[in-house]
Order: structure tokens, then sequence, then C-alpha cells
């Protein structure tokens, strides 16, 4: 079968940047390395007054058509994965597209069109329906556009205010893709789980300790589910991206994948030399026992050198645009992904066949894993992106602006702000309509 995978990818931040040490921090009254080294953030980005999750899907989306010569006649399908969506019944994907219609010939009539979601996950699930939607045949030779955005705000003095954020990322499926080719093999971890969740509510609900408990439980189980199809060494794998709500959970994550996919192979045989070989539960009594012997064990492990040189060699680059933007949700994982590939290839690293093991997440909650392959063509595709472009141009907020700004944002206040920046070249959001509807416009 012809491969299948992204063939082009955009990203759009928030306009605006709340600086964590220098301006969260002292309003909070806290040590500036609290985030900084515990979390591993620098910044978050926020929507202007103007911006949300469909100026924001939209924007990414125009960029990446434009680069790609694209009419929306090229386009089968639209997905839009978010967990920040405003209406139960009209999903964010028919907004982008009438945004989208506003500015090219053509209109989008013939386009499947729908929102996924399942938390952070989502926009994976997407890119895999657009997958099989392609590998079934189905599209008549036409790509599909997956778009992931969200604005993660959390509520004021929460546990998860710090790692707040907002952004979008759009990626272009099909067949022969330049980008990365997606693997047939998946592994799945999933279970009943209330870590987080927003019932009939804009902020979330969340068991900060529970969730990373999830998290990781999830993780191991989607890992054990992908090595039943498939065979993983730690070496195998160029990069590692993973979900990102902050890059502290991916050090967690980090380390248990490293303990599981190095287990059996000559590097564990070669750490043992150092720190003794990983616990077997058969050699236990009691599970309480064998936790506690894992523990020490993993403890170790984050020690060595072989761990560490492979951390900062697989991890550590995927970790670059999320320390400056927060947590994008549905589009964490794939901003993981552009890290990467913009580290390799700022660094001039030849990446085309390598491969890089994906891990996914959604709270409530479900981890997928899967491996992609590297194509000929990422280093033009990621070298054209203007993320740090973007970064450099964000109105940097004071406290009280973003005090301000946050209950903008907030559904349950009605306050008028004055935009921070000016829009140009974009889509904003333009007021409501006679049924409550979001209406946008494009400013030139």
């Amino acid at each position: 079968m012809t491969s299948v995978g992204i063939d082009a990818v955009e990203i759009w931040t928030g306009k605006l940047k709340l600086d964590l040490p220098e301006t969260f921090a002292p309003a909070q009254g806290d040590d500036p390395e609290k985030y900084t080294k515990g979390l591993g953030l620098e910044a978050s980005s926020f929507p202007d007054t103007y911006e949300d999750i469909v100026t924001m899907g939209a924007n990414a989306a125009k960029r990446l058509m434009d680069r790609k010569g694209l009419a929306p006649d090229d386009v089968g399908r639209i997905d839009v994965a978010t967990e920040s969506a405003f209406d139960n019944s009209k999903p964010v994907s028919t907004y982008v597209a009438g945004c989208l219609e506003q500015v090219y010939d053509g209109d989008f009539h013939h386009a499947n069109k729908g929102e996924r979601k399942f938390a952070c996950i989502s926009g994976t699930q997407a890119l895999d329906d657009a997958y099989n939607w392609i590998a079934a045949g189905r599209n008549r030779g036409r790509a599909a556009l997956v778009i992931a955005t969200d604005t993660a705000l959390y509520a004021r003095d929460s546990s998860g205010e710090a790692t707040q954020g907002a952004g979008a990322v759009a990626m272009l499926i099909d067949e022969d893709p330049s980008v990365v080719a997606l693997s047939h093999e998946q592994g799945y971890g999933s279970a009943d789980e209330t870590d987080f969740l927003k019932p009939q509510q804009q902020f979330p609900s969340v068991d900060g300790k529970r969730s990373m408990q999830v998290y990781l439980a999830r993780m191991r189980e989607a890992l054990e589910d992908f090595e039943s199809q498939a065979s993983t060494h730690p070496e195998d794998f160029a990069y590692v991206p993973f979900h990102t709500p902050f890059p502290g959970m991916v050090r967690k994550a980090g380390l248990l994948g490293y303990r599981h996919i190095a287990r059996n192979t000559d590097l564990e045989t070669e750490i043992a030399e150092e720190i003794g070989r990983q616990p077997r539960e058969e050699d236990f009594d009691d599970r309480e026992g064998y936790e506690e012997a894992i523990q020490s064990y993993m403890d170790d492990l984050k020690r060595t050198e072989q761990y560490q040189d492979w951390y900062d060699a697989a991890i550590e680059p995927t970790l670059s645009i999320s320390r400056q933007v927060g947590n994008w949700y549905t589009g964490s994982v794939h901003i993981a992904r552009v890290s990467a590939l913009l580290s390799a290839a700022e660094t001039g690293r030849g990446l085309t066949g390598d491969r890089l093991l994906v891990a996914s997440y959604g709270s409530g909650a479900q981890a997928e894993i899967h491996a992609e392959t590297v194509r000929e063509g990422w280093r033009e595709e990621v070298e054209a992106l203007t993320v740090d472009e973007q970064l450099r141009r964000r109105y940097d907020l004071t406290f009280e602006e973003y005090e301000r700004v946050h209950d903008a944002h907030n559904h349950d206040l009605d306050t008028e702000v004055e935009e921070f920046t000016q829009p140009s070249g974009e889509f904003v959001h333009a007021g409501w309509g006679r049924m409550n509807e979001r209406k946008y416009e494009y400013v030139e």
C-alpha cells in the first residue's frame, strides 16, 4: 500500500504571552523555579480578545493551504480535535470551513466534516481517522485536513493555572507524505478514569496526583500493546514525542518508557553492571514489594549515563515549543513532533528514513503509541514554519493585563477588554449572530 501520513504542518500560537518566572511567579509569591524547573515551563501563550479556537485553527489551516497551493476541492475531509468546543451540536470544523470559504474560490460542500472528542488524544484520533479514510480508498485522490485547536484555560488560582496555553496545529494528511508516514501498528491503553473532566463547564476539574498516575498507567499499557505487534528498542527511534501537558510530566513518562523498552535487551544487561537487573514481579511475594523495588530501580536508572544520554537525544528536543507556550491539549503531542524535527533541522541532522515513537494521551483515559517514519521532504516542510517568529512577536502581558484577558475569555463573565495586538492577514472573532452563533471575518 502507498504510505499515508503527514504531508505538511502549520502552527498558530496565541498572540499573547505570560512570562511565568518574571511575571506570574512574583504575583503568586512563588519561587520562579517552581515553574522553570518543577513544571519545565518558561511562558504560556494566550489568545487575544479577538482570537478563539476557530480563528487559531482557521489561521493555521489557511497558512498551510497557501503554502501548499491548495484549493477547497483538494480537501475531502476536515476534522477538528478540541476539548474547548463551545457548541454541543455544531462542530468547530464547520466554522473553520466557513472562514476559509471567505478567502478561497470554491467551497468545502463536498468535504466530510467532524469534531473529535477524547480530551488531548483526540488530535491523534483525528489523524488516525484521516489515515484510515485514505487507506480505505474513500478519499478520491483528495487530502484530509486535521486541526487540533484549544484554549487551555484553568480557573484562577487553581493547581493547573501555570500550565495554561492556547494555539492550533493544522496537518495535511495525504498519500506519499513529505513529513512522516504513519505505521500500521498501534498500541492502546484505555480505562474508565476520572482524572480530568469538564462536565458542562469551561474550566476543568482536575485531580493532579491521580492524573499523573493514570497518564503513566495508560502509557505503560499502550506500550505493552504496541510491543505485541512491533519490536522496540531505545536505539530504534530518533525521537520520542510525548503528549506534553508540561515538560515535567514527560520526565516521568520518559523514564518509564525507557525502563520498559530497555527490558530484556543488551541495554538492560549493560546497565545491570552498574545498578543491577530490573526487578521482575514474579520474583516478589506481593505487589507492594515489587513496586517498591521498581521505584528504587528507577531512581537509580535516571542517574545512569545511558539513560541521561538517551533522554537528552530523544526527549529533550521535543520540549522546546512546549516550554514557551504551555499546554495545548489536543495539539501538545503534535508540537512535540514539530519541536523534534525543528531541532534536527537546526543541528543539520539527517533524519530521512529514521523513526519516531509517538506517545499520545487523553484524560478519561486513553493512551496510544504508534511509530512514524521520517520522509525525504521533512526538512523543507519544517524550515517553512514561522513558529519562532510567532513566539518572538507575542505581546508580553503584565499580571494585571493577564487577569483582564483571562476574564475576557471566561464564559461566565461579560467583560469588555481592548485587544492588545492589531490583527493583520488573519481571521478574527467579529461578534454574534441571531442564534447566538459566533461570527468571523478575515482582516486584510
